[in-house]
């Protein structure tokens, strides 16, 4: 294979066999449990990176099941986003991601840097409860519950907060250990239909783990619960910060 050849394919790894195809990245039915809850301002400011601030000491906690997605297939994934503010925009800082599919970590973190990490999350309707769990090597690390479909939500709110952006911060190192690339990144969520929303009663467990350390940002308060679905394209991002420029 010559170097143009190479440089051709050089799309993702391997270079024959790349883990996830190129994008776009649609997906349908994609459901959502969010938990929003206040927590510690001292540990909110010990991992939030600068030039994000956050306004309030605020973290969602999401499960969320995407049974149909181009290239990733059928998977489930829960972490945590906080809401932030770079410069005048208003976005969500994702800060933890735990899932259980290898094309969604691979493709996540090499196109955008999402902080994927394989574990295994769920999300699923018991009876009258929504009901996300994480377990980490056999540990629960987290645990959700809400009142299914209590009470219905505005689509305009709805639709506002899937249109906020996200933000990133993209790791990649050298060959020798050191950082290559360190950005902060912003993408957003393209074409969204939604199919419906809920709130209801909620609650929110987070138990210490050494790799999967969600319970650093400990639960003082739960404050709402979102039930969404809603079918939508995850488009490319773009980089808004360097920490090595």
């Amino acid at each position: 294979m010559t170097p143009d050849q190479v440089r051709a394919r050089a799309f993702a790894m391997p270079l024959t066999n790349p883990s996830y195809p190129p994008g776009p990245y649609r997906f349908l039915r994609r459901e959502y449990l969010i938990i929003a809850y206040r927590t510690d301002p001292a540990a909110l400011a010990r991992i939030l990176p600068k030039p994000l601030v956050a306004p309030e000491p605020i973290v969602k906690y999401e499960f969320i099941r995407m049974p149909d997605s181009t290239g990733f297939g059928d998977y489930t994934e829960s972490g945590q986003v906080i809401p932030v503010r770079f410069g005048d925009q208003h976005g969500g800082y994702v800060h933890a991601m735990y899932l259980d599919d290898d094309p969604p970590i691979a493709g996540g973190r090499e196109l955008w840097g999402f902080p994927k990490k394989l574990a295994s999350p769920v999300l699923r309707v018991e009876h009258d409860t929504l009901v996300g769990t994480l377990d980490v090597g056999g540990v629960r690390v987290a645990s959700a519950s809400m009142g299914y479909k209590h009470r219905p939500l505005p689509a305009p709110a709805l639709r506002a907060a899937l249109e906020e952006p996200g933000f990133l911060l993209k790791i990649i190192p050298h060959v020798d250990g050191r950082p290559r690339i360190c950005e902060l990144v912003r993408y957003h969520l393209a074409d969204i239909v939604l199919h419906g929303g809920w709130t209801g009663p909620a609650a929110l467990s987070l138990v210490p783990h050494a790799l999967a350390p969600v319970a650093e940002l400990p639960v003082l308060e739960v404050l709402s619960a979102t039930h969404l679905l809603a079918d939508l394209t995850l488009e490319l991002g773009e980089v808004v910060h360097d920490y090595l420029g």
